[in-house]
């Protein structure tokens, strides 16, 4: 696997190293006044404070209808679950509740949505097959 890199805009740095520090459980790495850069399972995020305002497009998948800018990962489905037992055990809010999307079909997963303390969308899927994260 070659991790990816991705920025995103926060509101208050020490609100940000809490989410994904404790709540999400990532590892805090580099930061700076203005940034602050976190292990998301394995690959770089970097949170820089900005305040400008975001999107709240949405689009359909399937019969969701999803935060169209979001980012997430997609974990083992022991890793999704705990992280779903983790979430609620925090009473961190769904902006979509776990569920199965796809049933029976070769692109089944387990997902669920939820937004950080600056708004950020995040996906978190699962996959009890492997490869259907690229198969149609």
């Amino acid at each position: 696997m070659i991790p990816f890199q991705m920025a995103f805009a926060i509101d208050d740095k020490e609100t940000a190293r809490h989410f994904y520090g404790t709540i999400i459980g990532c590892d805090v790495g580099r930061e700076a006044e203005n940034w602050i850069d976190f292990d998301f399972f394995g690959h770089q995020i970097s949170a820089h404070l900005n305040t400008d305002p975001k999107s709240t497009a949405t689009s359909m998948v399937g019969t969701d209808r999803v935060p169209l800018h979001h980012f997430g990962a997609v974990l083992p489905w022991e890793t999704w679950n705990a992280l779903i037992a983790r979430l609620r055990s925090s009473a961190w809010p769904f902006v979509m509740e776990p569920k199965l999307r796809f049933e029976g079909e070769p692109g089944e997963q387990g997902t669920f949505f939820l937004k950080d303390p600056a708004g950020n969308a995040l996906e978190f899927k699962s996959f009890k097959n492997p490869e259907g994260l690229f198969n149609h």
